[in-house]
């Protein structure tokens, strides 16, 4: 029996493929995903166990993330990769603190840009830009809708640079990012590493392999590597659970994927 198409979802999306943002949602136990999506967590379950709470403790990592860039006076913030919105975006997260704060989502894939623009038709201090993080300066000039580039912001790239290929320079993306940066702004990035389980790693790489978005793990030293010479905020780049924990952070160090941290521009 064929899985009805929801109305959110745009003419031409094949929802019979797996996607790794609809796989995301999937993860973190949100609704707008389809069984050949809920399918490849399942499969990706098996192959590294725990995949799942290490998505979760990603998107904890972003909550944690944002409320640093809050309490140190960012009022800004540029979501890269945002994904399907679910409990927890960044704007949810920002504007509970300050309701001025604005925030810029980018994605391409149509589903989540689509979600997101029913999501925040009645917010006007954020929007969703569909786009490619590999076309930086149309980026850039996107955000300007609301963000101003004169003042602080905080840049986050989380669960995304490695789903951009090693021929597509990544480095030399995130460079021109941060190149844009005014003094003051901050960059947070996770990535996924196969530092901490490298067989279950390439096992979950293959799967991906088979989905719309191939993804690569790098060394926690190449994701290092991406801050420049932003100055890497205590405790520096480790596993995203080890990232100023708070009362709501869980630490399970044998399901850690995400290496990452938080950077500032001086």
């Amino acid at each position: 029996m064929t899985e009805p198409v929801e109305s959110w979802v745009p003419a031409g999306v094949d929802v019979t493929k797996p996607s790794a943002a609809r796989a995301y949602d999937a993860f973190l136990g949100g609704s707008h995903n389809f069984e050949a999506d809920r399918e490849f967590a399942r499969k990706a379950e098996e192959v590294f166990p725990g995949v799942a709470l290490s998505c979760q403790a990603n998107r904890d990592f972003l909550r944690r993330a944002v409320l640093f860039g809050l309490n140190s006076g960012v009022r800004q913030f540029l979501d890269l990769g945002s994904g399907i919105p679910t409990v927890g975006n960044v704007h949810e997260v920002a504007q509970a603190v300050d309701p001025q704060a604005r925030v810029v989502y980018v994605d391409n894939e149509p589903v989540a840009v689509a979600h997101s623009e029913l999501l925040l038709a009645n917010n006007d201090n954020a929007i969703i830009v569909r786009g490619d993080v590999r076309d930086p300066d149309h980026l850039l000039e996107e955000s300007t809708r609301l963000i101003d580039f004169d003042e602080p912001v905080m840049l986050l790239m989380l669960a995304l640079l490695h789903f951009i290929p090693d021929d597509d320079e990544p480095e030399k993306l995130v460079a021109r990012f941060r190149e844009a940066l005014p003094s003051g702004s901050y960059l947070a990035i996770t990535h996924a590493t196969d530092a901490a389980r490298p067989e279950e790693m390439k096992a979950l790489e293959d799967l991906y392999a088979t989905s719309s978005n191939p993804a690569v793990a790098r060394s926690p030293e190449w994701i290092k590597d991406l801050f420049g010479d932003f100055e890497l905020v205590s405790p520096g780049a480790v596993f995203v659970p080890e990232w100023r924990p708070d009362a709501e952070t869980t630490s399970n160090p044998e399901n850690y994927i995400f290496f990452g941290g938080v950077g500032k521009k001086n």
